[in-house]
């Protein structure tokens, strides 16, 4: 994470309150639902989540690579693509899940897979907020969000002045 960037660290339990959150928001489409798709990795966690909340027996991935060293938006890259049962009708009825939309990149490519389905993710930045079409958290985009699963416990640093103030 470079320096000037604010640090939001996610809880695992704070995670599964905010990805029940976003299945509540879904949930009036629940029924329609004829299969959901998850953006890997990081929507693996939501994506388990969603289905047991909803219902969701069929759950099929997408890999996508755009960080690289976890600090670093580069080159996109579809290492997985889509069974093509769910591709038919450009994708309507399939609810579409990842962690977080940052730039939007990744999600502008598998909406290019799967144009008429559903793009949720349980956190969104500015950037890629206008290709999502239900979330939970925005934060702002200088923002680096530290997910449960790639975190230690660990003495944190206070925002402002020394440890032990």
């Amino acid at each position: 994470m470079p320096p000037t960037e604010k640090s939001y660290p996610v809880s695992w339990d704070q995670f599964h309150r905010d990805a029940r959150a976003l299945a509540w928001r879904l949930s009036d489409r629940a029924t329609s639902w004829r299969a959901m798709v998850t953006i890997t990795r990081g929507g693996l966690v939501p994506a388990a989540i969603i289905s047991r909340e909803l219902e969701i027996r069929v759950v099929e991935t997408v890999g996508v690579a755009s960080y690289h060293d976890y600090d670093e938006q580069g080159d996109i890259r579809v290492l997985k693509t889509i069974t093509p049962d769910l591709l038919t009708d450009d994708g309507a009825d399939v609810l579409i899940v990842d962690d977080l939309v940052d730039t939007g990149a990744t999600a502008r490519v598998v909406r290019e897979m799967l144009p008429a389905a559903h793009l949720a993710t349980v956190y969104a930045k500015p950037l890629g907020r206008p290709e999502v079409d239900t979330f939970v958290t925005e934060v702002s985009q200088d923002t680096w969000i530290y997910f449960p699963w790639d975190l230690g416990m660990a003495f944190q640093e206070p925002i402002i002045g020394p440890p032990g103030r």
